[in-house]
């Protein structure tokens, strides 16, 4: 059986956690050996990673830099300790989030430089590159209520992100349907908005071809 490499990109509360979960149980229905992951995280050194970032110790803001380098750092480690490997053994990789949201959080949404963005990236995946991007477009005010109803659900507070302000996350939204216009044999855009069946289905239209 040939490997498959799929993420899942959108800003916050798109439904990629719920999407991956319901793609998962669907390949292993079909008898294919799936593995999800997330970023940051994924392995225990990129657990400890997406901590630091989320919620930086001491409430000190990190800057942009340290931002970029702790996000490929963690990226780096999951693509080696994880990716890879099963990539290697024929498994279909699942993952929430990859080197497209460094683009758009790091560089569309904190304003860094893109070339520069995209070298710790090269340095990070050293090729390693999905099959297909599954990108779930939801608009703000849609993204804010997801994650303020969330929040209220699971009483978990901002992390660094949330706290970046709407201004940030137009830029993070724009940046990705930018990202999917530059690549768009290996993007498709699903409309996240949609019911959670009718989403899911459109994954599955999206990915099953390539099985």
């Amino acid at each position: 059986m040939s490997s498959l490499f799929v993420t899942f990109e959108g800003i916050e509360g798109c439904g990629k956690s719920t999407q991956i979960e319901r793609l998962a149980k669907r390949l292993a229905k079909e008898g294919h050996e799936t593995l999800t992951l997330r970023e940051p995280g994924g392995t225990p050194i990129g657990e400890a990673i997406r901590d630091v970032v989320k919620f930086p110790p001491g409430h000190n803001p990190i800057s942009p830099d340290t931002e970029l380098l702790l996000m490929n750092a963690s990226r780096a480690q999951l693509v080696q300790q994880e990716i890879r490997p099963a990539l290697a053994n024929g498994v279909v990789v699942l993952c929430d989030r990859f080197y497209d949201s460094s683009l758009a959080y790091q560089g569309h949404g904190r304003g860094l430089d893109l070339v520069k963005v995209q070298k710790a990236i090269d340095l990070a995946i050293g090729g390693t590159k999905p099959n297909l991007t599954l990108l779930l477009d939801i608009s703000l005010s849609v993204s804010q209520a997801r994650v303020s109803g969330r929040q209220q659900s699971t009483g978990e507070g901002q992390d660094q992100f949330d706290e970046s302000g709407a201004k940030f996350f137009e830029r993070v939204h724009a940046g990705f349907h930018a990202l999917a216009k530059e690549e768009p044999g290996r993007y498709q855009v699903i409309d996240g908005a949609q019911p959670t069946d009718a989403v899911g289905q459109a994954v599955w239209d999206c990915v099953s071809p390539l099985l």
